[in-house]
């Protein structure tokens, strides 16, 4: 399970360094801010929460899309986990 919990992190990880912030050499570690540093804006919430449904075939409610659920890759990954369990 470590490999597939790496694999979520850095699939997440080069989604939103490419197509979100537009910086593919930024090295995003798992547990830095995402939302509350203004890093992602409201926008792109959306569009990382259709790269999740599509990706990894979960479900995130618009209601999650918010600092406390979405806040770290970490976090992400989390939820995606306990989703396709």
């Amino acid at each position: 399970m470590g490999e597939f919990t790496t694999d979520i992190e850095a699939r997440l990880s080069d989604y939103i360094t490419t197509h979100i912030i537009k910086r593919p050499q930024y090295k995003l570690s798992a547990d830095e801010a995402l939302i509350s540093s203004g890093l992602i804006d409201s926008f792109h919430l959306v569009d990382l929460a259709v790269f999740i449904e599509e990706t990894f075939g979960v479900h995130i409610d618009d209601t999650e899309l918010t600092p406390e659920h979405f806040d770290s890759v970490s976090q992400l990954a989390k939820i995606i986990r306990q989703r396709k369990s």
